[in-house]
């Protein structure tokens, strides 16, 4: 029997909702439309170095943990469901029913099939809503009552040294599509909310609005790498002491006409229709491109002594990462020689502090391509070279490519490796590339390691490359 974390306070449902207050769309209308009505004007946030990640002008370093996750995936809607199902190789990855793509060489995802936001997000607001802005608003929310900030403790924080930092790659295709179907009978058909809710920081701000946290809210989007950039940002803010708590990670939701249709004109998905669950194959010598998938992640970040003095359930400490090297090479393809990747992770282990002997599990950004799955196993192993401890799986082989919310659910299913003890498999591996070697990649049963260090790649489309660093609070 697998003993997974759970948080210290229990809180009900109902308790909950009293601590979210509803958003009604006539006053968000007034927030978003009406300035002269808004007592309060939000300033621009002081924006983390690209130079220098994770870097603290403070003589003692704030340390930054996890206290609180909240996610939607194809495969579970709490940290536990989803992390059990990956742990017994439960694919999530199936026909897609969202829209007939009968006519599409590929007509598979990674779809959420059940969603309800009952209790989380205002009815009124659900209908109008993005669905990218309704997973990032669940996942959020769910992070703070999984961090156990109920209504008693929200009213003793400072909520202005709490701040909001998630991000999409892509952002609000739906609300974007059945607009041009408007325009092309009228504008006077368009509604008022196309803009804001098409928009990449509206969910963000959403979350801000609903909470009454008044610290840095904003997002960045830097494609597939989007939601590390969100969470190193977001750690940036508490190490320089802008802020004690952050809601940080990503959100996607792209399985549509144009999302399928734009990446099929890339040749970047996999077209192994007649087997869905076999489709999304990393380091397999058969794999033909990834598989989109949807959902969202978000991880309350706090620093250490604010966690401490709240009682607060620690899973794990975030021990600083990279974001600051790029390909400089094309816009979809990796660098033939991982050359960018590698400076990455190198990066984020000096920058860290942390030796490259005490890294013994990488969850991967090996999305199924041809390319990429081999860039990046090179550059790690150019990185790491012969360390007979080293596991690395990759969640894309059970969810799909969630695109700008993968950073953030991968961090959660390394976060929870490191409470439990135990990595899940890479299904499908069933003829490994010649170029790897299986000393080093999880086969397709879990395995049990006592994970020292763990470090999660994201990597996106335009060169852009990221690293985090989780390790077991201590």
């Amino acid at each position: 029997m697998l003993a997974f974390a759970t948080t210290t306070v229990v809180v009900s449902q109902i308790d909950y909702r009293s601590l979210v207050s509803k958003v009604h769309v006539s006053r968000l209308a007034n927030v978003l439309f009406n300035h002269r009505k808004c007592s309060l004007r939000s300033h621009p946030p002081r924006c983390a170095s690209m130079e220098c990640t994770l870097q603290t002008k403070h003589p003692t370093k704030r340390q930054v943990v996890v206290t609180g996750m909240g996610l939607v995936t194809p495969i579970g809607q709490t940290p536990d469901e989803y992390y059990n199902n990956l742990l017994e190789g439960v694919s999530g990855i199936s026909e897609i029913e969202t829209f007939d793509c009968s006519n599409y060489p590929t007509r598979i995802a990674g779809e959420i099939k059940s969603f309800s936001t009952d209790g989380w997000v205002a009815p009124k607001l659900s209908k109008r809503l993005d669905k990218f802005m309704l997973y990032m608003l669940f996942a959020g929310k769910k992070a703070v009552w999984d961090g156990g900030l109920t209504e008693g403790v929200m009213e003793k924080i400072d909520k202005t040294r709490c701040g909001v930092l998630i991000g999409t790659g892509i952002g609000g295709m739906q609300v974007v599509s059945d607009a041009i179907e408007a325009l092309n009978v009228s504008y006077r058909k368009m509604t008022p909310f196309c803009v804001p809710f098409a928009s990449t920081n509206m969910g963000s701000s959403l979350l801000a609005i609903d909470l009454g946290w008044m610290g840095p809210t904003y997002s960045i989007s830097t494609a597939c790498a989007t939601s590390n950039f969100c969470i190193l940002n977001a750690a940036n803010h508490i190490i320089d002491g802008d802020v004690d708590m952050m809601l940080c990670g990503g959100a996607e939701s792209a399985i549509l006409p144009i999302g399928i249709g734009g990446f099929v004109a890339c040749k970047a998905l996999s077209a192994r229709n007649d087997d869905p669950a076999k489709a999304s194959r990393p380091w397999d010598s058969g794999r033909d491109g990834f598989v989109m998938g949807e959902g969202a992640g978000v991880l309350l970040l706090e620093e250490l002594e604010h966690a401490k003095k709240r009682d607060a359930k620690i899973y794990a400490e975030l021990l600083g990462g990279s974001f600051s090297s790029s390909d400089a090479y094309h816009m979809t393809m990796p660098h033939p020689e991982g050359s960018g990747v590698k400076l990455c992770i190198e990066k984020a282990l000096s920058q860290s502090g942390v030796a490259r002997e005490d890294v013994n599990y990488i969850n991967a950004h090996a999305t199924s391509t041809q390319a990429g799955d081999i860039r990046e196993y090179q550059a790690i192993v150019q990185c790491f070279g012969q360390n007979q401890e080293l596991r690395m799986n990759s969640t894309k082989s059970m969810i799909g490519h969630l695109m700008g919310a993968a950073g953030a659910v991968e961090a959660i299913a390394t976060i929870q490796a490191i409470q439990t003890g135990w990595v899940h498999p890479n299904v499908n591996l069933d003829h490994p590339d010649k170029d790897v070697d299986m000393n080093v990649l999880v086969g397709q049963k879990r395995e049990k390691l006592d994970i020292k260090v763990a470090l999660s790649n994201s990597f996106g489309f335009g060169g852009h490359n990221s690293s985090v660093l989780f390790a077991p609070f201590r």
